[in-house]
């Protein structure tokens, strides 16, 4: 893209916050059509979330991932578990120096007095969820083998500067809407 044809683009600032969850789902999906119709190009995000439901996470992923515009993506405080999944969407990726990340394997809670059976249910379901979120995080970063084994058997904490080196970020930079522009909560 030219530097001419870049000042042409129509560009949105927004911010997204909260639990990853049906209603995020929802949120987005609602501004996104927004964005189309307002002829956005591309959407810059400040993303702020400790995480939620991977099956919504993967949902947001494909979708930002597919649509019609591009999805900046910027981490100013926390993106932490299915959260690095959506937020992974983004063609350009950044953080504030001081911005975490963290992944972990899924987890779950069985009902006291829970069957063999059902215990069985839900460890196969954990088991797809973590094949299904460790192919995003193989195919857009790059960890350390000790980094994989942590992540392996305990939550993996990385730094804005561990980030950079994975490649989960193309840069250490802040979220700042130029003078002016329109702020949209999402």
């Amino acid at each position: 893209m030219s530097e001419e044809q870049a000042k042409q683009c129509k560009e949105g600032w927004y911010t997204l916050s909260g639990d990853v969850n049906s209603d995020m789902v929802h949120r987005v999906f609602e501004s996104v059509a927004m964005m189309t119709e307002d002829g956005i190009e591309r959407a810059h995000i400040l993303v702020q979330s400790n995480g939620g439901y991977v099956s919504d996470g993967l949902c947001l992923y494909n979708f930002l991932g597919n649509s019609p515009i591009e999805f900046v993506m910027y981490n100013g405080g926390a993106v932490a578990s299915i959260a690095v999944i959506m937020y992974l969407s983004g063609t350009r990726r950044y953080c504030s120096e001081t911005a975490r990340f963290m992944v972990h394997k899924s987890h779950a809670t069985a009902s006291p007095g829970s069957r063999p059976d059902a215990l069985n249910i839900i460890v196969e379901g954990l088991r797809a969820d973590d094949a299904r979120t460790e192919s995003i995080l193989r195919k857009h970063i790059e960890l350390t083998p000790e980094q994989w084994g942590i992540h392996q058997y305990s939550d993996l904490h990385l730094n804005s500067r561990d980030a950079k080196i994975a490649g989960m970020v193309d840069d250490i930079m802040d979220f700042a809407p130029p003078k002016g522009a329109v702020l949209r909560n999402i």
